[in-house]
C-alpha cells in the first residue's frame, strides 16, 4: 500500500492521525479534550491483551459479536449525516463510508469468524449488549435530531480512535494471527487516509459554527469517545443484560 498523503491539518507520524503539532484547528482541540479517554483505552487489557496475545478468545469473539451489531448502526448514522452533508462531494464521501461498512469491515468479520468458531446465525444469535444499545442509539438520535455537525462530531471518535489504536498495535504487532489481522486493518495506510479526509473535513466545519453549536458538538465529541471506551470494556467483562 501506499503511504497515505497528508491531507488538511491531519497527517500519518509514525502511523499516527493525530492533528499537527504546529498551529490550532478545531481537531487539535477535540483530541485535547479526549486524550484522558485515549490514554484509557490505550492502556485497557483488552487492547494491550492484542498485543500481546493474553486477550481469551472467547472475549475477542464477543467483541467481534457486538462490532457487527455496532457497525449495522454505524452505517445508518453515516448515511443520515450524508443526507445532511452541505455540498455533494460530503455526501458522496459518507456515503461510500457507509457502504464501506459492509464492504470492508463485515469482510474482515466474516474472515475472522471461522477462525472464531463463529458463524453467520451464531452472530445473530448473540443478543445486542447494554453498551452496544446505548452507544448506537445516542448515534442513531443524534444524527437523526441534530444539524450535521452535531452527527459528524458524533460519528468522528469511531473513525479517529480505531486509526490511533491500530496504529499503536501496529508498532507492537500481535503473536496471534487473529489479532494481527485485527490491528493490519486498523493500523494501515488506506484506512489511515479514510480518517485523515474526514479529520479535514471536521477541520473546515468547526471555526465556523456559532459558539453554542461548536459547544454542543464538542460534547457529543466527548461522549462518543467515551463510549468507545466503554465499548472495548464491556467486551472485555464479557457484559450481558443483568436481568
Amino acid at each position: 500500500m501506499p503511504v497515505a498523503p497528508q491531507i488538511g491539518s491531519a497527517h500519518r507520524q509514525n502511523g499516527s492521525t493525530t492533528p499537527s503539532a504546529t498551529g490550532t484547528t478545531w481537531t487539535r482541540t477535540l483530541w485535547a479534550e479526549i486524550a484522558p479517554i485515549y490514554d484509557g483505552i490505550i492502556a485497557h487489557p483488552f487492547i494491550t491483551g492484542l498485543a500481546d496475545g493474553s486477550l481469551p478468545g472467547d472475549v475477542f469473539a464477543g467483541y467481534v459479536a457486538q462490532d457487527v451489531h455496532y457497525l449495522r448502526a454505524y452505517a445508518r448514522a453515516l448515511a443520515v449525516v450524508a443526507a445532511k452533508a452541505p455540498g455533494l462531494s460530503t455526501t458522496a464521501m459518507f456515503a461510500r463510508h457507509a457502504a464501506e461498512v459492509f464492504d470492508v469491515e463485515l469482510q474482515l468479520h466474516g474472515e475472522l469468524l471461522p477462525a472464531l468458531g463463529l458463524s453467520a446465525s451464531d452472530l445473530d444469535a448473540v443478543p445486542v449488549s447494554p453498551t452496544t444499545q446505548a452507544y448506537t442509539s445516542y448515534l442513531l438520535a443524534t444524527a437523526h435530531a441534530g444539524g450535521f455537525a452535531d452527527g459528524l462530531a458524533a460519528v468522528l471518535p469511531c473513525y479517529w480512535i480505531y486509526a490511533e489504536v491500530g496504529a499503536a498495535l501496529a508498532e507492537r504487532g500481535s503473536a496471534d494471527p487473529r489479532y494481527q489481522q485485527w490491528i493490519d486493518s486498523y493500523g494501515g495506510d488506506e484506512f489511515a487516509a479514510t480518517v485523515a479526509e474526514v479529520l479535514e473535513l471536521a477541520d473546515r466545519t468547526g471555526p465556523g459554527l456559532a459558539a453554542a453549536d461548536e459547544a454542543a458538538a464538542r460534547a457529543h465529541f466527548v461522549t462518543t469517545s467515551r463510549y468507545e471506551w466503554m465499548f472495548f470494556d464491556a467486551a472485555y467483562r464479557r457484559e450481558a443484560w443483568p436481568v
